[in-house]
């Protein structure tokens, strides 16, 4: 029996980065958008397979993805803050993370977010918006874990639709995929553009995908029907 490093690897995707046979790029839909998108992704959501978080970036050409949990403070400070493109030097950006208040945690205390500024708001041209990707318990240890995302101002959701995330379970009904998160805050801090609303197409187009393949991995172990 040949050993695991001489298994063939299975072809991978060069643009989404799944295996070739869990593609997610027919669901893509590119978004025009002004709001920078900074994805932290836990380690642990790397390769799930039905994530939300790669779709999320690879619609939002104004997006990044970084994985980590605990990073290293200055390395993190360089994530938030620095330029991506020309016009942000010009113009520097103002990171918000976007997460719901918290109560006080005696076990795991956290600096008090500063307010959010209204004259930021008035300018989406000039935000980027920091997403952590992950279950609400590994997002909160990333918040805890560190300080310089604790001292970003916070951008809560307003409104929060159902999710139609069905192929994971949500704890509560306010809680929703990365992509439909980072939809609704979007749609917040760009209420005219039209061009978000695409994030639900992507959104449905995933559901398709992981319904169909599902049915298929079902049928398979079944075997053929032979009434």
């Amino acid at each position: 029996m040949p050993s695991c490093s001489h298994l063939p690897r299975r072809p991978v995707c060069p643009r989404c980065q799944r295996p070739a046979a869990a593609c997610i790029c027919a669901a893509v839909r590119p978004v025009a958008h002004q709001v920078q998108v900074l994805i932290l992704m836990h380690p642990l959501e790397q390769h799930q397979a039905k994530g939300t978080a790669r779709l999320l970036h690879l619609c939002l050409p104004g997006s990044r993805i970084v994985v980590g949990e605990t990073f290293d403070h200055a390395a993190l400070a360089q994530e938030i803050n620095a330029p991506w493109v020309d016009g942000d030097r010009q113009a520097p950006r103002r990171a918000v993370l976007l997460y719901p208040p918290t109560p006080p945690d005696p076990q795991h205390p956290m600096l008090p977010a500063p307010p959010l500024s209204t004259d930021w708001l008035a300018a989406p041209e000039r935000l980027r918006l920091v997403v952590l990707d992950g279950t609400w318990r590994k997002s909160r240890r990333m918040l805890w874990a560190n300080p310089a995302l604790q001292a970003l101002p916070r951008l809560a959701l307003q409104q929060v639709p159902p999710t139609r995330y069905a192929v994971r379970k949500a704890h509560a009904p306010h809680q929703l995929s990365t992509l439909e998160a980072a939809q609704c805050a979007l749609q917040q801090l760009e209420p005219a553009n039209p061009h978000i609303a695409a994030l639900s197409q992507a959104m449905d187009a995933l559901m398709a995908l992981l319904r169909s393949r599902d049915g298929a991995a079902r049928s398979a172990m079944l075997g053929p029907d032979l009434s």
